[in-house]
């Protein structure tokens, strides 16, 4: 067992807690049961990321598992779409964010460590190399990869980490991030890498052109914000990929493979 790093709780109480959570952050709190954690995040009205978490249903309420850099700003917006609602929101320093064999599945990936929200003080130890345990899972994270306002859900991969529920009521930045999601081409993702030169803002290239940019890395892993139209016309090309100057390999995971496939089929297109 190990505590997270960097990480704090929000905890959300009373009868109208699903209803504020239903109309303001981008996944569903249907059919939550307790115990169960979902993978979401509250968006600006532009539709970009002012932070992302993972929420524990309890007994009364919710937890939030939230970044310690965003957990005042975003408990403060959530306060204020509060209105007249019952719900108390409060930063609460009773609870701490940990892994745990006996915890909840990690929503985002299933190769990430099971995870608990448990009373602050225990006997958990601080945890070594979560960042290499996120990068090899393929996962992004707030404060690691973003901030506040950088990026879209899509860019992140939200939608392929189950943390957008595009079918569920209004909530804010909807109409920007379903509109992103019916085009069907999506040009900006975060991919895994490999490379002998990877550090946080490394260029990755293909030939002439500008891919992205790495975001993270752990030794020869990393992960990069890159732009997949001009991926695929370097795929179609056969133009070998570098990083921070050095060769590189993008890995070709199967969601990749087929948005590149649609791509090329509908015009990789500026």
């Amino acid at each position: 067992m190990h505590r997270l790093p960097n990480r704090a709780i929000l905890t959300l109480a009373g009868p109208d807690t699903l209803a504020l959570l239903e109309r303001t952050v981008t996944h569903t709190v249907t059919d939550w049961t307790q115990g169960e954690a979902r993978y979401g995040a509250l968006l600006t009205p532009q539709g970009k990321i002012i932070a992302d978490y993972i929420a524990h249903r309890t007994a009364d309420g919710v937890h939030i598992d939230v970044h310690a850099d965003a957990a005042d700003d975003l408990m403060k917006r959530l306060k204020m779409f509060r209105l007249r609602s019952a719900v108390e929101i409060e930063r609460s320093d009773a609870w701490e964010s940990a892994l745990d064999v006996q915890g909840t599945p990690d929503p985002r990936a299933d190769t990430l460590p099971r995870r608990s929200i448990l009373p602050a003080g225990g006997d958990a130890g601080p945890l070594p190399g979560w960042d290499a345990l996120a990068i090899a899972a393929g996962v992004p994270e707030w404060g690691r990869d973003y901030r506040a306002a950088e990026v879209f859900p899509t860019d992140v991969n939200m939608d392929l980490m189950h943390g957008i529920d595009y079918k569920k009521g209004c909530f804010v930045g909807q109409e920007v991030a379903s509109r992103m999601k019916r085009k069907a081409l999506i040009r900006k993702r975060t991919v895994r890498l490999r490379g002998a030169a990877l550090a946080p803002g490394a260029e990755v290239r293909a030939g002439d052109s500008l891919l992205g940019t790495v975001t993270s890395a752990a030794g020869d892993e990393g992960l990069a914000l890159i732009r997949t139209d001009r991926f695929a016309r370097a795929v179609a090309a056969k133009e070998s990929v570098s990083a921070g100057g050095a060769s590189a390999e993008i890995e070709g995971a199967p969601w990749l493979i087929a948005e590149l496939a649609s791509l090329m089929e509908h015009g990789a297109d500026e």
